[in-house]
């Protein structure tokens, strides 16, 4: 598809910024944002905190300590923000662009894809499960995992998770991180909520919790794989993958 003319996505640096505040902004934003308004994308990092989807339940948090819990309205369930972690927020009119709902997750999964190969590792989609996911013991490996997601036409062996037919096989993390997390709200056909990308963080507090509901799921960053690099510049490469993956 032709780019739409004047259409652009120009990241911004919002630095280090709390939470909430930083919700309620997208919320108006998105609310009083007309069929003129630019798109933007909204780079920042937060201090700790768990955040609740839609789909959250409070057994999946079982000791927060002092780190706060914010209830939201994106999807999924619950996460962790804090320090040494991009965060980046799309606030896109999905109808403007011209794709769905489906296919501007898969764009966003792919702009971490391929952050995550201009840094020498590779990154995986794991079927039923939405983010990013690397092989702890092989982060550079280009093998593809059995449990990608795939039509289920294409296996004789899949099997259905839900509803969902494109979901292929039940998660197995054995062997495998997450280094990315995913969590987006469609309101109006325009987005906000986003993606977490971990770069070199403080990891025990994904320990307090069953990260996005699983159970035994291990989170991991960066610096964890031997990729030392600043948040800037994580944050740059994760901005500019955004940008092209989700141009119109």
């Amino acid at each position: 598809m032709t780019p739409k003319i004047g259409w652009s996505l120009t990241p911004i640096n919002l630095g280090k910024v709390e939470y909430l505040p930083t919700y309620e902004a997208m919320q108006s934003f998105t609310a009083t944002r007309t069929a003129h308004t630019s798109d933007e994308l909204w780079l920042c990092e937060h201090p700790a905190v768990y955040t609740q989807g839609l789909a959250g339940k409070p057994e999946h948090i079982y000791n927060p300590g002092q780190i706060p819990v914010v209830q939201t309205n994106r999807g999924g369930q619950v996460t962790y923000h804090g320090p040494g972690q991009v965060v980046a927020y799309p606030l896109m009119d999905l109808k403007r662009a011209g794709y769905f709902i489906k296919e501007y997750v898969y764009r966003i999964e792919e702009a971490v894809i391929r952050t995550l190969l201009h840094f020498g590792v590779t990154g995986h989609r794991v079927a039923g499960a939405p983010g990013i996911y690397i092989r702890l013991k092989d982060p550079a490996g280009h093998a593809l995992l059995e449990q990608r997601p795939k039509q289920l036409g294409s296996d004789p062996d899949a099997q259905r998770i839900g509803s969902d037919p494109n979901c292929a096989a039940v998660p197995n993390f054995t062997g495998l991180g997450k280094i990315a997390a995913l969590g987006i709200k469609v309101s109006r056909n325009c987005t906000y909520h986003g993606l977490a990308l971990n770069v070199a963080m403080d990891l025990e507090p994904y320990s307090r919790i069953n990260p996005c509901g699983y159970a035994g799921l291990q989170t991991v960053d960066l610096s964890t794989i031997g990729v030392h690099i600043g948040w800037a510049e994580a944050a740059d490469i994760l901005g500019q993958r955004l940008a092209a993956q989700l141009e119109p």
